[in-house]
């Protein structure tokens, strides 16, 4: 299918591109748009408008701790692909290993155990590849 973006671009939707490049990093954002069809296109424009560009860039919470909550909330929902997706951000956030293990352990509490050891499955196998996906790409920006 063939993608039909939307031509005009509000403010909302500026801004939730530069928060989401931000946290998921730059690359990221653009595969998501160029894997994009029509199908799947409304999607990406409405979670970059309204999540990305509405929700995301409040001053309420740091993107440090969005990146903790919506964790927090995808280990809680059991949805791996999600904790993958946000995994990348909460490392672009500044959150540790030793952070993200223990929101794992935590989870175990409020979440059950599945939900927790699905997370630490997820987490344990794609840390290594986003860690040194990151770490080229701040090399890259020296």
């Amino acid at each position: 299918m063939k993608k039909t973006p939307t031509p005009a671009r509000s403010k909302a939707f500026k801004t939730g591109v530069a928060t989401r490049s931000k946290v998921l990093g730059a690359g990221y954002v653009k595969r998501a748009f160029k894997n994009a069809d029509e199908f799947s296109m409304p999607f990406q424009e409405v979670a970059t408008e309204f999540a990305w560009g509405s929700v995301w860039p409040r001053k309420g919470l740091s993107l440090r701790d969005r990146s903790l909550v919506t964790l927090a909330q995808v280990i809680a929902l059991n949805r791996p692909n999600e904790i993958k997706v946000h995994l990348r951000g909460a490392l672009r956030n500044g959150i540790s290993k030793k952070e993200l293990s223990e929101l794992c352990l935590h989870s175990f509490l409020y979440c059950g155990g599945p939900a927790s050891l699905d997370a630490f499955h997820v987490m344990k196998t794609t840390l290594p590849e986003l860690e040194a996906e990151y770490l080229a790409e701040k090399k890259k920006k020296r």
